[in-house]
């Protein structure tokens, strides 16, 4: 069961700003805190970033490793299947790009699993995850990444339901295929684009 944060009821909409997908309210100030599983405990002296599978070369960094790639960051909204949105929000980490430079994915790529430290996984396809549009972060508003909302280390997919953006995140690994991943096989849908509401398996 998916854990979130006791008393969050949602706000009010935004009727007419063009920068809510349909269904969304702004959430303002505050960002509610929503799990599938218990904030573990993520310790960067052990911690590492896997990107395997359908790759020339399967790539593991640690966390000075991977401090040493070239920084990125995101400037803008995030969205969550719960309806709430938040408006200019900044990610600081690096570009996915990065990594699968290194890694060099090969041309039966298509998809993604991205995996949790807690076991928790997510599918993407690769086109949802290269040409800048994901990042593997752990700043947020200048600051270290909290625990509640994925850090040290999460991903972020930020044109996509938020719940693709991996928190506590420890490997990518590349398919020839689809592959559900928790939500996915809960009911939830296998792509999740905002502004088409695929919230649900069976939405357009």
């Amino acid at each position: 069961m998916a854990g979130f944060t006791r008393g969050f009821t949602g706000g009010a909409r935004r009727g007419g700003d063009q920068r809510l997908p349909p269904g969304q309210y702004d959430t303002g100030s505050g960002w509610p805190v929503l799990s599938a599983e218990l904030t573990p405990h993520v310790d960067l002296d052990t911690w590492t970033m896997t990107i395997d599978g359908l790759v020339e070369k399967e790539t593991t960094w640690d966390w000075p490793g991977i401090q040493t790639l070239p920084s990125s960051s995101y400037v803008g909204d995030i969205h969550c299947v719960t309806t709430w949105s938040k408006f200019d929000t900044t990610f600081a980490g690096i570009s996915v790009d990065s990594l699968l430079e290194v890694a060099r994915p090969t041309s039966e790529a298509t998809h993604v699993l991205a995996v949790s430290t807690t076991g928790y996984t997510t599918n993407l396809p690769i086109e949802d995850i290269t040409d800048g549009k994901a990042w593997i972060v752990w700043e947020f508003d200048g600051k270290p990444l909290t625990a509640e909302h994925g850090g040290p280390v999460r991903m972020l997919v930020p044109h996509l339901y938020f719940w693709k953006s991996t928190k506590w995140i420890t490997r990518i690994t590349l398919m020839d295929h689809d592959e559900q991943g928790f939500w996915e096989r809960n009911g939830y849908h296998d792509r999740g684009d905002p502004w088409l509401e695929q919230r649900y398996q069976g939405d357009a």
